[in-house]
């Protein structure tokens, strides 16, 4: 019977009583039941297993009569109402409008995106938009039979405005284990369809031995659909504070600006403050624009409120573009040291920088051809002699690369390059300007890829390299000023200039050889080694100590990397001398397993003045996340310095989610001090509750209620 009665639609009994004209019709409404009978002229009765079907709203029941002359439907027997948006209503009884629209449900419960669970003795649905909930409790916790949910509220009357995402709560009493805490006789909320509308954000309890006892409390602010600002008033007992953060997108870009500030105990009468913007923007032919600004008041805001950590900051704007062939910038950038050991006067704070790039494929010569222009200069604030020097430099580049291919496999290339610089300088009498430089490379590479399969699916591949390099020597007077930072590793092992620059470039008679091996295994994880070294006809002098470049032969390199399916990997990069002296070495670990996230980093670097690093520098960095439960997560990180046999960084956190409750706790302290900086303790409480606002999913979280 019921599979006969699915097609039975009731367009005249449902939908509509009395004839309209045709293009007024309602949607027709679609009534699925294991019984349908009509009781006199005027009533229809449907039982067991209902359900109708109508614009968008789905009613389930357990039987439900249509009156005819009064327009009303009465429901019985576990009513489930699922509107267009997905709220959905439960009750026991319910007499409802046919549209569905308007009626009341007597002990009901309004479920709002499957996350917040409003119960009421009685909920009045009115014109489709509006449900009012009369003595009611609110709650995102799983309710289980004789507990108290971790969270409620308490009300004498909710309304749920369904086209504005709204509650509102009259006389409401927030509890917690059944506890009291606050009375509010009035509050508004965002139901959790919403994303973004005006209120309070979640608070923020922090304890520091440097700005005492204080709390965040952040504002939210809506301004039209496409622009918002936050403003955070920051109160303890050290400092008063007001932090701000806009935001808007437009057509073809956004812009976001952040800052704040303050006054406080640290620097008594003065007013303390950052602001960082940025933005980019979509421009005609494929550029755009792009900026970003930092400033701040003193060199110590950012740290001791823990805003950023960065001790040099960069300003810029730029106008580039980025196609398969081609390439093109045009920036300014500003740079302002934070660091007290540097002055802003002598460094080279204000940098302008013109590129183009073009990649072709010459026709009579074959291979892959590049060119590259670039304009670039500096300014120095200082205008003494030699520390205020400042720099403009036009260079041209044309680099060109051919491979051909052996019988037996053997990849032979052919490479070359030509630099032109014009420098000139000013604020420099010791200096030449100006001063030209043309600079010829030209290489020859030979790669024999070499690739081995088993029978049980384990694949090697082996491919040994040697590539011989020659460079001009360079004769001019120019100042080595943008190449002073040298790395030397396996992305670099075959290049032609190992410095960073254009000041300097790699000088001389050279052989780079080196291999790489890979093992692919059939479970998933895999095994690469690559290493290598640099022979030099003559020892150019070129390259400081801590490098591993310096001499007639480099310091070896040798990479591993290892990685498995199971989310493990291990990177350790190391340049060492014959005497397995290490000159540097790195090892990086990440481990996701189940309960435990690990990641973790070593480094070990030789003194290098040229880098200003006046001493041997050995770190270990640690980032530690470890589930304890489902719900509970117990976080962990640190910084440790091996040379000094201290810690400068360390960090430990407690964090416990559930479906409706979410809190952070955390404990950081900095022991690094400098002039500027004080060591510093912090210790932050976040407490948020879900089923307000768009607050994600948290299915994973939810608990159970068996025992």
């Amino acid at each position: 019977m019921r599979g006969m009665l699915r097609a039975l639609t009731l367009a005249a009994g449902l939908a509509l009583a009395a004839p309209v004209a045709a293009q007024d019709a309602p949607p027709a409404a679609t009534l699925i039941a294991d019984q349908i009978r009509v009781d006199g002229l005027n009533r229809l009765v449907a039982d067991g297993h209902v359900e109708i079907f109508y614009d968008g709203y789905r009613v389930q029941a357990g039987s439900i009569t249509y009156d005819q002359d009064t327009d009303q439907l009465l429901i019985e027997g576990e009513i489930r109402l699922t509107s267009p948006s997905g709220t959905v209503l439960t009750a026991e009884a319910a007499e409802l409008s046919a549209d569905l629209t308007n009626g009341i449900l007597r002990s009901a419960r309004l479920v709002l995106d499957q996350q917040l669970q409003l119960a009421a003795a009685q909920i009045d649905r009115i014109d489709g938009r509006y449900s009012v909930l009369s003595k009611t409790v609110a709650s995102s916790c799983r309710v289980c039979a004789g507990q108290v949910p971790l969270w409620r509220i308490r009300a004498e009357r909710i309304i749920h405005d369904e086209d504005a995402q709204q509650l509102f709560f009259d006389h409401a009493r927030f509890e917690v284990a059944g506890v009291p805490i606050v009375y509010l006789p009035r509050l508004r909320l965002p139901d959790p369809t919403l994303e973004r509308s005006n209120g309070f954000l979640i608070p923020d309890l922090r304890v520091s031995n440097t700005l005492g006892t204080g709390l965040k409390v952040p504002y939210f602010f809506t301004l039209g659909d496409h622009a918002d600002l936050t403003l955070s008033p920051y109160y303890s007992t050290r400092t008063n504070t007001l932090e701000a953060r806009y935001r808007q997108a437009f057509r073809f870009g956004e812009i976001e600006l952040n800052g704040a500030i303050s006054r406080d105990d640290l620097r008594p009468g003065e007013t303390r403050y950052y602001l960082f913007t940025e933005g980019e923007f979509d421009l005609p032919r494929d550029f755009t624009l792009r900026f970003k600004t930092r400033s701040v008041s003193d060199p110590a805001y950012l740290l001791d409120y823990g805003y950023s950590d960065a001790d040099r900051l960069t300003s810029s704007v730029s106008v580039g573009r980025t196609r398969k062939d081609e390439y093109i910038n045009a920036e300014i950038l500003h740079f302002n040291s934070l660091r007290a050991s540097e002055d802003n006067a002598t460094l080279p704070t204000l940098l302008t920088n013109v590129e183009y790039k073009h990649r072709f494929a010459p026709a009579t010569i074959g291979g892959v051809a590049q060119t590259k222009v670039q304009v670039f200069s500096f300014e120095r604030r200082s205008d003494a002699d030699a520390v205020g020097r400042d720099v403009a430099r036009l260079s041209a580049e044309g680099k060109w690369r051919r491979n051909w291919q052996t019988g037996n496999g053997v990849l032979i290339s052919a490479l070359g390059q030509v630099n032109f610089d014009y420098y000139v300088t000013s604020d420099d009498t010791t200096t030449p300007s100006p001063e030209t430089r043309i600079a010829p490379f030209g290489a020859v590479e030979l790669r024999w890829p070499l690739v081995k399969g088993g029978a049980n699916g384990v694949s090697h591949v082996l491919e040994p390299v040697a590539q011989i390099v020659w460079s001009d020597t360079d004769t001019s007077a120019i100042n080595n000023e943008d190449s002073l930072s040298v790395e030397f590793d396996e992305g670099n092992l075959f290049s032609l200039s190992r410095f960073a620059g254009q000041d300097a470039y790699e000088q001389g008679l050279r052989a780079n050889i080196g291999a790489t091996w890979t093992r692919f295994d059939p479970d998933g994880w895999s095994l690469a080694v690559a290493g290598g070294r640099v022979y030099r006809a003559d020892n150019q002098n070129q390259f400081p100590d801590g490098t591993g470049l310096n001499g007639r032969l480099s310091d070896w390199l040798l990479a591993v990397q290892f990685a498995t399916a199971q989310n493990f990997s291990l990177i350790n990069r190391a340049v060492f001398d014959d005497g397995l002296d290490f000159t540097r070495n790195e090892l990086r670990l990440d481990w996701s397993h189940d309960a435990l996230d690990i990641s973790s980093s070593f480094i070990w670097q030789e003194a290098n003045l040229t880098e200003n690093r006046p001493t041997d520098s050995s770190e270990w960095v640690m980032d530690l996340a470890y589930d304890v439960t489902p719900n509970w997560t117990a976080k962990a990180d640190w910084r440790y310095d091996f040379l000094t046999d201290d810690a400068s960084e360390a960090g430990i956190g407690l964090e416990y989610r559930n479906e409706c409750v979410s809190l952070d706790l955390s404990l950081s302290r900095r022991f690094t001090s400098s002039t500027n900086v004080d060591p510093s303790t912090d210790f932050g409480l976040t407490i948020s509750l879900a089923g307000f606002g768009a607050t994600g999913d948290t299915t994973r979280y939810r608990r159970s209620c068996l025992r």
